[in-house]
Order: C-alpha cells, then sequence, then structure tokens
C-alpha cells in the first residue's frame, strides 16, 4: 500500500493530510485558504491521487504559513509513501498549456531536494491568495520530499492560468514519476542501490 497519513501541528497551523499514490480516490480538500483549495483539487485529479488535506491555520495573520505548513506536509507524505522508492519511475516531466500559458514541470525523485522555478508571475494577487507563496509551498515540498523539481514559465499572461499550469503539470509529472515500472521488477533505480 503505497498510503500515507502525516498529522503536522505547530503554533500556527494544524494539518492532516492523507495520501493515496494509487488513486484515483478520496479528494478532500479543506486548507482554509480558497486558492490553495482549488490548486491541491486539481493537483489530486491531474496526478490521480487519492488526496485529503485540512488545514487549520493563523489565516487572521496571512496565509503564508498554512501555504508552507502544506506544502511541508504533502511533502512528507510523498516521502513516506513512497519510502525506498523500490520499482518507481522516478523521472518525470511535462510540458502543459493552460490557455495562453505555458509550462514546464520535470522531477527526479533522487532523494536531494532542489527547487528551480523560473516564473515570473505578474500580478501580485489573484484574488486574496499572496503569488509569492506559489514558491514557498513547492520549497516546502521538494525539502520533504526529497525530489529534485523544475518548474519553468515557457509563456504566459495571466497569472491564474500559470499558477493552475504549474500545480496540473508538476502533477502529471509527479503523476508519471511515482508510477511502478515493471521493468525494474521491484528494483531501485539507481545504480547506487538507494535513493
Amino acid at each position: 500500500m503505497r498510503t500515507a497519513e502525516i498529522n503536522r501541528k505547530t503554533n500556527e497551523t494544524e494539518i492532516q493530510v492523507k495520501l493515496d499514490l494509487d488513486g484515483p480516490g478520496k479528494t478532500c480538500i479543506d486548507t482554509g485558504v480558497g486558492f490553495l483549495n482549488h490548486m491541491l483539487t486539481l493537483f489530486a485529479v491531474h496526478g490521480m491521487l487519492g488526496l485529503e488535506v485540512k488545514c487549520k491555520g493563523d489565516t487572521d495573520v496571512d496565509d503564508h504559513h498554512s501555504v508552507e505548513d502544506i506544502g511541508i506536509a504533502l511533502g512528507q507524505a510523498f516521502s513516506e509513501a513512497l519510502g525506498e522508492k523500490h520499482g518507481i519511475k522516478r523521472y518525470g516531466s511535462t510540458i502543459l498549456p493552460m490557455d495562453e500559458a505555458l509550462i514546464l514541470t520535470a522531477i527526479d525523485f533522487s532523494g536531494r531536494a532542489h527547487l528551480t522555478f523560473d516564473v515570473s508571475l505578474p500580478a501580485q494577487k489573484v484574488g486574496t491568495f499572496d503569488t509569492e507563496l506559489v514558491k514557498e509551498f513547492w520549497l516546502g515540498f521538494v525539502r520533504n520530499a526529497q525530489c529534485s523539481l523544475h518548474i519553468r514559465e515557457i509563456s504566459g499572461d495571466n497569472t491564474h492560468h500559470i499558477v493552475e499550469g504549474i500545480f496540473k503539470s508538476a502533477a502529471r509529472s509527479i503523476r508519471a514519476a511515482v508510477a511502478v515500472d515493471p521493468a525494474l521488477k521491484g528494483n531501485v533505480p539507481s545504480t547506487k542501490g538507494v535513493l
């Protein structure tokens, strides 16, 4: 069973994440941040994941702690669900159009944390959501999933489209990378023998 359940509690947030890599399954997202709810819902759909996320955060301050900590908890869930990464494809990449926006993502569940975020977001906000938090979310994710993730905006004018393209593209890249490759016969996809 490639599943995980993460409970993270700090003075700023209380988060529960349930992840099933072999979904699709139940999707229930309630982060307290409307735009992030939308992004995580489409992330689950395009990643073909069973995903439940619940967060009570100090959104009376702003959304920063909730968004970053959800990225952390989701990364921890992927790390736990993948375990020693036996038989996974390891790599995934997607170029995804979202209207005028074109987004490239590439991921390697290498055991090493790295984020390249080559994105220009024209607007500082989408609704009430601070768009600088998109990078913070993915930083939290890669540091805890222990993966290398490249996110590049090839084109785009509309900030909502760009961010949505990022989450959809990343979901599809992740879906490809965590898929089981029968040709590996359960082996770890590395000459080191571990990831």
